[in-house]
């Protein structure tokens, strides 16, 4: 065999082994999108927020305004209290005084640590760094062993009140989940927006569906920190063109392995730092998607509130959506 026909085997053997909806992307492509996605400086040097900064007193009155059947429901995972290969820190939930006890109360203690792949919750800003600094240029040096001194999740202390879009690609596709490992391109964006007559704007709260907890329900848990469909780090810049203030997944929002050389959740690392963009991960889509079929649309008032913990990366929360 000579040396051409080895390496277009090679190169085509390479091509097999890539899903055909992906693109792959160098480290080098990854670097430069954090300058030209940057939202830094847009809101002030000075500036806590971020994205969220899009969500406005009109934006919310026009939220308001979307509630018709007066139906809610939560967009938050029970409560996952046991050890399995998608939680490796399961809540710690323990009685402290029970029915058999001296009385008349009953109480419990309740600790977690929530970021990871298992647990519904809110990344604050100061959650991811990059190139040692977090969004607006915030060293990583404010987050000590106290906390984090900027970029905490007590910006978000008034909670999350705007328009919440359901974008369910298993659906789109005609399928109960995504395979893992499957990325979701600008051009699945583009494709669910016709398919479903709505134009994603500024301020949108957009929550991206692949049916992890239906494949979940009927395959056991995995590990998606290897292998779980999501949005490829190419996507980010259609977010940032369309001035989306939240974003959010029934995973951690990556798909992974995350198709970008030297970057393990490239997405992450771009909403989070370049553009200010707060993530709502392992989010329970199932039966928002419902609902929204049931109702025939897929835009809804989306209402929830971080806890108030000073210097917090985060906060376990119970989104609402109410048609």
């Amino acid at each position: 065999m000579n040396k051409k026909k080895f390496v277009l085997i090679l190169y085509f053997s390479f091509l097999c082994s890539v899903p055909v909806n992906a693109q792959m992307m160098t480290e080098q492509a990854a670097d430069a999108l954090f300058e030209s996605l940057s939202n830094w400086g847009r809101w002030g040097e000075n500036d806590q927020k971020g994205t969220v900064n899009l969500i406005t007193p009109e934006t919310r009155v026009a939220a308001a305004q979307l509630v018709q059947a007066g139906v809610s429901v939560s967009m938050a995972h029970e409560v996952l209290d046991e050890p399995a290969a998608d939680n490796f820190s399961p809540y710690d939930h323990r009685m402290t005084s029970i029915g058999s006890s001296p009385g008349p109360w009953s109480g419990d203690f309740i600790g977690v640590s929530y970021h990871g792949y298992a647990h519904s919750h809110l990344d604050a800003l100061c959650h991811r760094f990059q190139f040692g600094t977090m969004y607006n240029g915030y060293s990583e040096g404010e987050v000590t062993d106290a906390g984090c001194g900027q970029l905490a999740i007590t910006a978000f202390q008034e909670g999350v009140f705007g328009r919440g879009i359901v974008m369910d690609f298993p659906r789109l596709r005609g399928v109960d989940w995504l395979e893992n490992g499957t990325a979701i391109t600008s051009d699945w964006l583009e494709e669910w927006e016709e398919a479903n007559d709505i134009k994603i704007g500024s301020g949108d709260i957009v929550l991206i569906r692949t049916g992890r907890w239906m494949r979940r329900a009927a395959l056991g848990p995995w590990n998606l920190a290897a292998d779980s469909a999501g949005l490829h780090a190419s996507s980010v810049s259609w977010f940032k063109e369309r001035d989306v203030a939240l974003i959010g997944s029934d995973s951690a929002l990556d798909v992974k392995p995350s198709l970008v050389e030297g970057y393990d959740s490239p997405v992450h690392a771009l909403v989070l730092v370049a553009l200010g963009m707060p993530i709502f991960d392992n989010l329970d889509l199932e039966a928002v998607a419902e609902e929204a079929q049931r109702q025939g649309r897929a835009e809804f008032l989306f209402t929830t509130a971080p806890l108030r913990v000073n210097g917090g990366t985060g906060s376990p929360l119970n989104p609402i959506a109410t048609f």
